[in-house]
């Protein structure tokens, strides 16, 4: 029964959910969907996570997880049949570096580049040229972002030359098989590339574009952002 389940608060958008429901699925573990909006959240969610943001995953049991990285490491803790924290080179914890870099070195660029307007504090000077002050700010933190994407490409570049005589051979972050790094930065650097797809394609590093775009067209990736109807479960036990 759906009451049964875990619940899970969610936004379809919101990398952090995205990457949240892949581990999900990926473990094959059932939760009782909760889409939300943003700007009428639901006081079940925030009764469980006072901040206020996705994902928020709720155990039958009352326990709360509500950080991403958490929701999935649960979930791959209770099955992870595909490997996702094994991966084929390094450990864990150099995946679990590397995602923390994501946090540190790319998600504050990205922020400033597609929402430059949201920082206004950090670029406006009483009389200039606002228009070009937001445009400059935007322009300085998206080559700031690209510089993380260069760091991506050359950890995918490992394998690639670890398997130059296998050329259909597909460069993963820590492999040829794609783990929880790969899982839990992607869904970044699609919010990034969304931004504006043809500047992106034009000056990210050929190995991400690849890369995303290949991890982008799996069918469980199709699954986790399918459409939901928002708020139909509202009155559903909570």
């Amino acid at each position: 029964m759906t009451a049964d389940l875990p619940i899970l608060y969610t936004f379809r958008r919101c990398p952090y959910a995205m990457r949240a429901r892949w581990a999900l699925q990926a473990a094959g573990v059932a939760v009782a969907m909760r889409e939300i909006v943003l700007r009428d959240k639901p006081p079940a969610m925030l009764a469980a996570s006072p901040k206020g943001t996705v994902p928020v995953l709720v155990l039958p049991g009352g326990a709360v997880i509500d950080e991403s990285l958490e929701v999935m490491r649960w979930a791959l803790a209770q099955n992870d049949p595909h490997g996702w924290l094994t991966p084929e080179r390094g450990t864990l914890d150099d995946m679990l570096a590397l995602i923390a870099a994501c946090e540190r070195d790319f998600k504050p660029h990205l922020d400033r580049s597609k929402y430059a307007s949201r920082f206004r504090a950090e670029w406006a000077r009483s009389g200039g040229d606002e228009a070009a002050e937001e445009g400059a700010f935007a322009a300085r933190h998206y080559a700031q972002a690209l510089q993380f994407l260069e760091l991506l490409a050359h950890a995918l570049q490992a394998p690639a030359a670890e398997n130059a005589s296998e050329p259909d051979a597909a460069a993963c972050l820590f492999g040829t098989r794609a783990a929880l790094a790969d899982f839990a930065i992607v869904p970044f650097v699609r919010q990034f590339a969304r931004q504006d797809m043809a500047r992106f394609a034009a000056h990210a590093p050929p190995p991400v574009v690849q890369w995303m775009d290949r991890l982008l067209a799996r069918p469980d990736f199709e699954a986790v952002m399918t459409k939901r109807p928002v708020g139909s479960w509202r009155g559903a036990p909570v």
